[in-house]
């Protein structure tokens, strides 16, 4: 039986009768003490239940002769009762059982006389839960002591910290950026751009405009916005960014004294700044502060160098209109600045820019009305007419390519780093780019030679508005060595033409087109990839079919037609055949087999941009209705270049602050972005384009290269992009309206009818490539083995033993035409079936009729459908950065 459960034992000798005549044993005389006297466990039922006395003799019953000496023994017992802190082994009173020991005595826990805790926790003379429940007293202590803390705490801070000076901001420095051997290539900042003024030199109309648009409590607050600081740090802690609700004292602060890091210290000590600058300085003081440290845009920080910058006069002589559009730069110029800067953000274009701009300048200027800060007078002439804004300026060293190479490394440091547009021109950072200085200078000597060579403004009016941008990109590296962006700053170009978007691609898409049939194959084909030695139908003014076998129809459900650049009777040709010639309607229908938006994701994997395609997967994308920029298309062509290894482009290789590196500016990682067979099929075809196709001006380099031209609807633009395994580059050609920015078709252009990728871009692509590559060997490009198999469109003829070339008189209409290939203008084909379609780079075919670029999309283009919408050349507005290095990204 468990000890715990033992019987008491029996009384011996004479039961209660001899205890109460004290005998505790059958030879003692004496009369027995009370019960519980001797201290012993057995003087208890506890005791008697759970074993003798530890601390008698054997645990035997000890025998007292007088009351007076059982209380003593008693007292004695009470100086070896045990603390609850302190308890034995056993239970009851003082004795084993205690919180800590195994018995299960029920011994009270007592602390030693004159031993109290300075913290009663957990508090004695409690049992069970009770013993853990805080007493007021305590709770009272630790509050009072937290409060001190804090208290304490506020005070040092508030002793801690100085007050912010605008004079102190106003020392900015250069930023210098570097080619990339090291060896500086322009220093440029803002210091020039800057200067203080007092509140006596800040017009009424423009603290008004502030205050009432971004603080209205400012003369009666405090300095801080407690609500607008909780909020920021709830966001935070989901994990958001910090939002507004600054008050002006806040935002003066933040400006001359604090990082813009949005961390939880910097926002406390905003605060603690803030409620000393508020007990400080005057209401007036903190307005001009505020003032002089705020950031316009365009690198003008403070009131002053804002009016200078975009009204050409002193911050004094600024009116109620000029004063509320500057205060609605406030809220971001980025945004707000009505030239632009889709550089930063492809929503910021001028069009969306003026629009948030206006109707923020009527809001303030409605908002001072209503506060009574401004008289109906007033405010009837400043809303009567949006104030007239001066346009972009270059400033010191920003001229020539120069400007768009430091905007290029500018846009690269602020997508791939926490810094701010307002932080970075403050200035003190060293960039170091990728750029070559002598590939930089080949790239603008060129593009200056064929300008001269082919173009006269002057004296023909259709050679006006001409504009180039261009791109060279190291494959399997993605580091970008040179670019042509414009005419430059000085001459009135803000736009980087290298980096821009809207410009369509026209044929130079067909590449993709290819490579995603090698490698999902078409509808029909159970994944086996497309050789290029299949036949498509390349005959002018055809439908296309669906998968289904139904037709492509308009908006009036008459039946959609795909048309060619010329009229020329191709039959059915291979796709290697069809690239070399840039014919639009085998390629169409390819797309369409292998559906459009696997071509979306074989773009993508070569590095074209989402935000640069083509929102409408319809019969026209395949022939480049998507507006890449330059440098992407010069990215995504170095893919091929490397047989399918895709590297990001970039343009920035360090950052230093104050001799220390900034983070996120290692090299992008190269990935596998397809098959190699895949790439080097594409090349071999892209070889024969300038062997034997459209891009044959490009011959004129001397060495292995491969390359596709590109044209689109009304001839609005026109591109050559090629590489060899050492570079890749783009060049685009088109004509601009400079006062919408529409692109303007270049028919009679250069003085010929209509200006084609294989022309004037591939003349400035060799002239560069000619120059960058000099003394650079020829290692050619891996030998591209058989891929996939020929698969022919739906109603292609059967193949046969041998293939006759038949002339044909007349074209047909018939959308399946008859079984010989037509052919107008070519020379009898060799027996051989591979140079009779172009296969090999040994096949001199001549041009057929199909000499220019294959164009994009005619008249069937621009046909109104629900299904087929080709916006290609229809009324193009060129955007700033949407198809760019780094549009929606961080890049």
């Amino acid at each position: 039986m468990s000890e715990h459960r033992r019987k008491p034992p029996q009384p011996q000798g004479g039961g209660r009768a001899a205890a109460r005549r004290g005998q505790s044993g059958p030879a003692s005389g004496r009369r027995a003490a009370p019960r519980g006297a001797t201290g012993s466990s057995s003087d208890s039922p506890e005791s008697s239940a759970y074993g003798a006395d530890p601390y008698g003799p054997g645990g035997e019953e000890r025998a007292y002769g007088s009351r007076a000496e059982a209380r003593r023994a008693t007292q004695r017992g009470g100086g070896r009762r045990r603390t609850a802190d302190n308890a034995g082994p056993g239970g009851g009173r003082g004795g084993p059982g205690g919180p800590t020991g195994p018995g299960r005595g029920r011994g009270r826990a007592t602390t030693a006389p004159g031993k109290k805790r300075f913290i009663d926790y957990p508090r004695s003379g409690k049992y069970g839960w009770h013993r853990w429940v805080p007493s007021w007293k305590l709770v009272s202590g630790l509050f009072v002591g937290l409060v001190g803390c804090l208290v304490a705490m506020v005070g040092i801070g508030f002793a801690m910290v100085q007050i912010p000076s605008e004079n102190l901001a106003a020392k900015s420095q250069n930023n210098v950026y570097y080619w990339a051997d090291g060896t500086q290539m322009v220093a440029t900042g803002t210091g020039v751009n800057r200067q203080n003024v007092t509140i006596d030199k800040i017009p009424e109309a423009m603290q008004w405009a502030v205050i009432s648009a971004e603080n209205k409590s400012f003369y009666q607050d405090s300095g801080v916005d407690p609500m607008g600081i909780a909020r920021a740090l709830a966001n935070m802690a989901r994990g958001g960014q910090t939002q507004g609700g600054s008050t002006i004292t806040q935002q003066f602060v933040k400006n001359t004294y604090l990082s813009q890091d949005q961390t939880v210290t910097r926002k406390f000590k905003e605060m603690f700044i803030s409620i000393k600058v508020g007990t400080k300085r005057t209401k007036p003081q903190i307005l001009q502060g505020y003032l002089n440290t705020s950031y316009f845009g365009r690198g003008a920080y403070g009131i002053q160098a804002a009016a200078q910058t975009y009204f050409g006069e002193d911050a004094v002589k600024l009116n109620p209109s000029q004063c509320a559009f500057l205060a609605a730069l406030l809220k971001g110029p980025t945004y707000y600045d009505p030239a632009g800067n889709a550089d930063l953000d492809p929503s910021a274009d001028p069009k969306s820019n003026l629009k948030r701009s206006t109707e923020r300048w009527a809001w303030i200027l409605g908002e001072m009305h209503k506060d009574k800060r401004i008289s109906d007078a007033d405010y009837q002439k400043a809303i009567a007419k949006y104030p007239t804004v001066q346009g972009r300026k270059a400033t010191k060293g920003m001229t020539g390519q120069i400007s768009y190479l430091a905007d290029t490394a500018k846009k690269y440091v602020l997508n791939h780093s926490n810094i701010t547009e307002a932080e970075f021109d403050k200035g003190g950072y060293q960039i170091y780019t990728t750029f070559k200085k002598e590939k930089v200078n080949a790239l603008s000597a060129a593009v200056k030679k064929i300008q001269k060579d082919r173009l006269d403004p002057k004296h023909r009016s259709l050679d006006k508005y001409v504009q180039f941008g261009a791109a060279s990109v190291v494959p399997k590296d993605g580091a970008i060595v040179a670019l042509y962006g414009g005419d430059g700053y000085e001459n009135g170009h803000f736009t980087n033409n290298a980096d821009t978007s809207g410009v369509p691609v026209g044929s130079t898409w067909k590449p993709f087109v290819l490579a995603a049939a090698m490698e999902y194959g078409t509808y029909k084909s159970d994944g086996v990839g497309v050789s290029p030695l299949s036949k498509y139908n390349g005959d002018d003014h055809l439908k296309v079919r669906r998968p289904d076998g139904s037709y492509y129809l308009n908006k009036d459900n008459s039946f959609f037609f795909q048309n060619n650049e010329s009229p020329h009777k191709w039959g059915y040709i291979t796709l290697r055949k069809a690239m070399e010639q840039s014919i639009n309607t085998p390629f169409v229908q390819l797309g369409v087999d292998v559906g459009m938006s696997k071509v979306r994701d074989v773009a993508r994997s070569a590095g074209i941009l989402d935000a640069s395609m083509s929102q409408d997967l319809n019969p026209s994308f395949a022939i480049g209705t998507s507006t890449p920029s330059a440098i992407r298309m010069a990215d995504a062509y170095a893919t091929f270049a490397a047989s399918g290894k895709q590297a990001d482009p970039y343009s920035v290789t360090a950052v230093k602050k104050d001799g220390t590196d900034l983070p996120g500016f290692t090299k992008p990682k190269v990935k596998p972005a397809m098959d190699a067979p895949i790439a080097d099929n594409v090349t071999d075809v892209l070889q024969n384009v300038i062997q034997n196709g459209t891009g044959k001006n490009a011959k004129a380099l001397g060495r292995t290269a491969a390359g596709k031209t590109g044209t689109t609807d009304k001839n609005k633009s026109a591109w050559f992009v090629g590489y060899t395994q050492q570079l890749s580059t783009s060049v685009a050609m088109f004509r601009e309206n400079p006062k919408d920015h529409k692109l303007l078709s270049m028919n009679g252009t250069a003085g010929v009818d209509s200006i084609h990728g294989g022309d004037i871009p591939t003349s400035v692509w060799t002239e560069y490539m000619r120059a960058a590559l000099k003394n650079a060997n020829d290692p050619g490009f891996p030998e591209a083995g058989k891929i996939g198999d020929v698969q022919d469109e739906a109603g292609a003829p059967s193949p046969t033993p041998s293939v006759t070339i038949t002339p044909s008189e007349s074209p047909s209409d018939s959308p399946t035409p008859s079984p010989s290939v037509s052919s107008t203008t070519s020379p009898s084909p060799s027996p051989s079936e591979s140079c009779q379609f172009g296969w090999g780079n040994n096949c001199n075919t001549a041009d057929g009729g199909g000499n220019g670029n294959g164009g994009n999309g005619g008249t069937g283009g621009t046909s109104p459908s629900p299904s087929v919408t080709d916006t290609t050349g229809t009324g193009n507005t060129r955007g700033n950065g949407n198809g760019g290095l780094f549009a929606g990204q961080n890049g």
